[in-house]
């Protein structure tokens, strides 16, 4: 049995000078065809066809051979077609049985349509340069592989020197500058980046950060600067993003090695951010300072939000239910996984893949920005918050407030209301296990769905309809009254 050799890399070219020049094939570049740049045009094969038009059957990047059997009296549409096809060059070869000359009408249509034109002596064969072309795309298959196994390994080794190492090296394996930025693009780590960064690049972050999942930004400065960016990972939707640019475009392995440094910047910021701002808030309150410059340690401001999350369906496997994979999904070191399972989390800003979880298992919900104290009384907004996000199936965000609505009921009095309300309901549920409080904010969630609410609590549905109507006898209410409906849930938010 034979071995078949291995494959080449997914997009292996090689120039077409590589080819064009190569002593051994003798080819004959004509000059008027070959526009500036022309060499350096990429060849991923090459490929003979005596078809009147081959184009159709072309993937692009051929250097294209043909004795010229079947070419057209007018080969102007031929060339043009070759070209739009994405050829890299045309190779003519001179047989004595079909021409022994290099036909005018053809040279002039190349120049005009700016096509290279290879003339192929009758003494170099087709599969001569079939070969050649196989060798150098070998050849410059096993240099990618070099290139990309030593950049992978010395990314690595910055690794270990923290994010100012890591992005130098990342700036000399690429040629060009890079930085890391954070929220405000403010700048992380960078070598020989501009700072500020130009208003275009800002254009590009902003609108790299409205995104979601896996993804890239491009695009192309003034000075001909190219410049691509994408999140650091682990997490798609992550605050910090890295940026490079360039004189030249990234190639294939290039985009492999931004990947590779944008992963390990990712891991690297992560861990040395999480280290520092854990320790931080963790002296901070310690040495007896307010909560609210220990929580601007952490998620760099004073306010922040309540995450939490229930298991959504068959809920979170074994991965997802990890406080660090969470961690890293919700940019926050503050993370606590409970039974049930739950979870509840500390952020500066939502999550931006806070939708995203309820495809590994879990149904999430931010509540309001809250200064550090308040952030206890903030659960019960959560709860309620839940309660919707069951009802709906999605996550959901608690805005700062309708048109100021929040501010028009200081919290004190909102409490008090809510007790004074609430406090029959939750004395038969102390006293007699109803559940009649969370039976009352499921059905107030659910818009009054009888079966909706009974999958949620686990019940059937009679026994809301029985809960329900307890409620009702209890409070002296009539639950039919969109107002009183209204007063029951506002209390339950501020309970």
């Amino acid at each position: 049995m034979t071995r078949n050799p291995d494959p080449l890399p997914a997009g292996v070219t090689v120039p077409l000078r590589a080819v064009a020049n190569d002593p051994e094939l003798a080819l004959d570049v004509v000059p008027e065809t070959v526009p500036p740049g022309a060499l350096d045009r990429p060849v991923r094969w090459a490929h003979v066809s005596e078809l009147a038009d081959p184009a159709p059957y072309l993937l692009g990047a051929e250097l294209l051979l043909t004795a010229g059997v079947n070419l057209p009296a007018d080969v102007g549409p031929y060339v043009r077609r070759l070209r739009e096809a994405g050829v890299a060059a045309l190779g003519f070869g001179l047989t004595p049985t079909v021409s022994d000359t290099l036909p005018r009408s053809l040279r002039e249509a190349c120049a005009r349509y700016g096509l290279p034109l290879l003339v192929v002596p009758s003494a170099t064969p087709f599969l001569a340069i079939n070969r050649a072309v196989a060798v150098a795309l070998a050849e410059a298959g096993r240099h990618e592989e070099r290139r990309l196994a030593d950049a992978r390994e010395a990314l690595t080794r910055a690794a270990g020197g923290g994010l100012g190492e890591l992005v130098t090296v990342l700036a000399g394996k690429l040629h060009g500058w890079v930085a890391m930025v954070g929220a405000g693009d403010a700048l992380v780590a960078a070598c020989e980046a501009p700072q500020p960064l130009p208003p275009q690049v800002r254009e590009l972050l902003a609108t790299l950060r409205t995104g979601s999942g896996i993804r890239t930004a491009t695009t192309e400065l003034s000075d001909g600067t190219h410049v691509a960016a994408q999140p650091v990972y682990p997490q798609a939707s992550a605050a910090h993003l890295v940026v490079l640019g360039r004189p030249g475009r990234l190639g294939r392995g290039d985009r492999s090695i931004l990947d590779a440094g944008a992963a390990l910047l990712g891991l690297v910021g992560r861990a040395g951010s999480d280290t520092a701002g854990l320790g931080a808030a963790a002296t901070a309150l310690l040495l007896g300072r307010p909560a609210g410059a220990a929580l601007a340690e952490v998620t760099g401001t004073g306010r922040a939000r309540l995450i939490a999350g229930v298991a959504y369906r068959k809920g979170p496997d074994a991965l997802a239910g990890r406080p660090d994979w969470l961690r890293a999904r919700l940019d926050t070191p503050l993370v606590q996984v409970l039974p049930g399972p739950r979870f509840l989390a500390v952020a500066g800003t939502v999550p931006g893949g806070l939708d995203e979880l309820r495809g590994h298992g879990w149904l999430a919900v931010a509540g309001p920005p809250v200064p550090a104290g308040e952030l206890p009384a903030s659960a019960a907004t959560t709860e309620l918050l839940l309660a919707r996000a069951r009802a709906l199936g999605r996550a959901v965000t608690a805005d700062a407030g309708i048109d100021g609505f929040d501010e028009l009921v200081p919290p004190d009095t909102g409490s008090a209301f809510a007790a004074r309300l609430l406090a029959p309901l939750r004395e038969l549920d102390e006293t007699h296990d109803r559940a009649l409080l969370p039976t009352l904010r499921s059905w107030l969630a659910n818009h009054g769905g009888w079966d909706r609410t009974a999958a949620e609590l686990g019940v059937h549905r009679n026994s809301v309809r029985h809960r329900i109507g307890q409620i009702q006898r209890t409070l002296g209410v009539d639950l039919a009254d969109p107002e009183t409906r209204m007063r029951l849930w506002f209390a339950l938010r501020w309970a």
